[in-house]
């Protein structure tokens, strides 16, 4: 089976089967809105791989000149430029492109052993996720403790360097952070490695189903390989984590500020319910609600990021991979990254909007 599938399956179903069961369980309303968006979806991403592709298209460069070089003759241009499907009308390019997005084939790379895109991206796109996930409960676990805490000694030492913390790390350059936590802990102290996924060495030794190190890691018991793929992890989730961190950290703050306010709370401090279960148990259950929110717009941002981290690291993902097409004017897999890309961020903003409704209750639509 392909690796990109796997990893589908392995996100995708259950995503699916929670989906299935708000759907079920849900109003009428829900299952209207639910509908709603799943088709706003569509046109959505349609939108964003036709801008991309027209774009790329009006910019200065080609993968032809790329790869020739400036002085090459007319008739190796041309051949190129046949071979690639590149002589065709614009707009036949472009319905070529859009087909073979929905059949999920995205054709074949323009430079190197042109090979398959989805073979690429089977190789990539699951070194993205073993990036971004990490980093994202970093920043999301951290943020709510850490706000929450704030919230509760508001007004005193705690709250003011917490405060401080939050606007330092998210103002700070993701490369820069990258290059200071590498300098101490792999240069200075020589704690994790500098680098990569995985150690040379051991790589060899891991047998590769998924491309999700940690789980191939895992399936074939190789326990080697997953202390060496836990260790590369560190540094790079820590460091896009912590940057998305500030943002987590004050708004569950402020969320939770007010929500100690409520009458609901006093009613649940004079039933004599402990300070920490009316915290952790009513008032950050409520403050989630915003910050749910952000999180769909946080994923965008940790894609982002995710293309400079994994430049600092040299971490072999789907940010590398853009800009090293990028740099070849490799259209289209610049423009099947960006699709992969925008389901995968349309799919996140979903499924928040099904949690908000989950949460919250009282939202009708």
């Amino acid at each position: 089976m392909h690796p990109l599938l796997i990893v589908f399956l392995v996100f995708g179903i259950p995503a699916g089967l929670a989906l299935a069961w708000v759907f079920l369980r849900g109003s009428e309303s829900l299952r209207r809105y639910i509908l709603t968006r799943i088709a706003l979806t569509v046109p959505m991403v349609i939108i964003l791989i036709s801008v991309v592709f027209f774009v790329l298209r009006v910019m200065p460069g080609d993968v032809v000149s790329s790869t020739l070089g400036p002085k090459a003759s007319d008739a190796a241009r041309a051949n190129i430029m046949e071979a690639l499907g590149l002589d065709d009308p614009l707009i036949v390019q472009y319905f070529r492109f859009l087909g073979d997005v929905v059949t999920f084939d995205l054709g074949d790379s323009f430079i190197g052993a042109r090979r398959p895109i989805v073979d690429e991206l089977g190789e990539r796109l699951p070194a993205t996720l073993e990036l971004i996930i990490p980093a994202a409960i970093v920043a999301l676990g951290s943020g709510l403790l850490l706000g929450t805490f704030a919230a509760v000694r508001r007004k005193k030492p705690a709250d003011y360097g917490l405060r401080l913390y939050s606007v330092i790390v998210y103002s700070m350059p993701i490369f820069w952070l990258g290059l200071l936590l590498r300098l101490v802990f792999s240069v200075w102290l020589d704690w994790t490695p500098i680098a990569g996924r995985i150690d040379v060495v051991t790589n060899t030794t891991l047998e590769r189903t998924t491309n999700l190190l940690f789980v191939d890691a895992i399936l074939s018991g190789n326990w080697a390989a997953l202390s060496s793929v836990l260790r590369h992890m560190i540094l790079p989730a820590m460091t896009l984590g912590l940057v998305l961190s500030g943002v987590f950290v004050r708004l569950t703050r402020i969320n939770v500020i007010e929500a100690l306010q409520e009458d609901y709370v006093a009613a649940a401090r004079a039933r004599g319910i402990r300070e920490r279960v009316v915290t952790y148990s009513y008032a950050l259950k409520n403050a989630m609600i915003p910050v749910v929110t952000v999180i769909g717009l946080q994923v965008a941002i940790l894609l982002a990021g995710a293309v400079l981290t994994e430049t600092v690291f040299n971490w072999p993902g789907m940010g590398r991979y853009l800009i090293e097409r990028i740099s070849s004017r490799d259209f289209q897999a610049v423009q099947s990254t960006v699709a992969v890309f925008a389901l995968f961020v349309a799919m996140i903003s979903l499924a928040v909007d099904v949690i908000y409704s989950v949460l919250d209750p009282r939202v009708k639509y």
